[in-house]
């Protein structure tokens, strides 16, 4: 099948990772730069988590960027404003954050994967979760030798209106890249959010088990398999 577009998740697909380590050591990092500003942990902790849900539930009225703060600044503030504080945080991202790579797995193949998706189809897509901003986005894109240029577009919270598992985020995705869902490819490691979503605005699936995360009752049609078979499989599919 000729593809229109190959969309990749990232964390756990492109980047391996255990979430609950990768929440861990980015929440510790983070907390240590917003201390000396009377950010405690266990504020933070809250303020983090009541903005990722909050973008979750998302309507599409606001970006994820300001239901994120309008949820973020219900808990924490700072003597020198919201907006010293957000450059304080987005100068975290290009900074301390990197720290948390070495906690991180390793994936040498993640290249390979993207530049085979671009025989595949004339646009390729980072389909990550939209809870960040575009310069978090690009940092972790970092740990595995990939950055900006290698996609034709990638979602961020600054202009995205949705989040997985909510199957209009796929849906908004294909309408500004002006592709047909049911002509897209979708790679990610989550049941829910990236095969059960994706399958459910048409897309072909291809689920990576090397962190898998499984989930009861969200059935999917598609193929699944190791990182590197995911690369044998695409490589045949090119050389057809």
């Amino acid at each position: 099948m000729k593809y229109e577009a190959v969309l990749f998740d990232m964390d756990g697909t492109l980047v391996p990772m255990d979430q609950h380590i990768f929440v861990k050591h980015y929440f510790g990092e983070l907390a240590r730069v917003l201390a000396p500003y009377g950010v405690e942990a266990e504020a933070l902790n809250t303020a983090l988590w009541g903005g990722v849900k909050a973008m979750v539930k998302n309507d599409g009225r606001k970006t994820n960027e300001e239901v994120f703060w309008d949820s973020f600044d219900k808990v924490i503030t700072i003597r020198q404003g919201r907006e010293e504080l957000e450059r304080i945080i987005t100068n975290f991202y290009s900074n301390e954050f990197h720290r948390v790579k070495a906690y991180m797995g390793e994936n040498p193949l993640a290249r390979k994967a993207v530049e085979l998706a671009h025989h595949l189809a004339p646009k390729v897509i980072l389909a990550t979760n939209p809870i960040f901003p575009l310069v978090a986005q690009l940092a972790r894109l970092s740990w595995v030798g990939l950055g900006e240029k290698d996609f034709d577009f990638i979602t961020a919270y600054e202009d995205q209106y949705f989040c997985k598992p909510n199957p209009r985020y796929f849906e908004e995705i294909c309408k500004r890249m002006e592709v047909d869902p049911t002509k897209c490819l979708m790679i990610g490691n989550d049941e829910l959010e990236d095969m059960y979503t994706a399958s459910a605005v048409g897309m072909d699936c291809y689920m990576v088990t090397d962190s898998e995360i499984l989930r009861e009752g969200f059935s999917w049609n598609g193929k699944k398999g190791t990182f590197e078979e995911l690369i044998e499989w695409i490589s045949e599919i090119v050389k057809d």
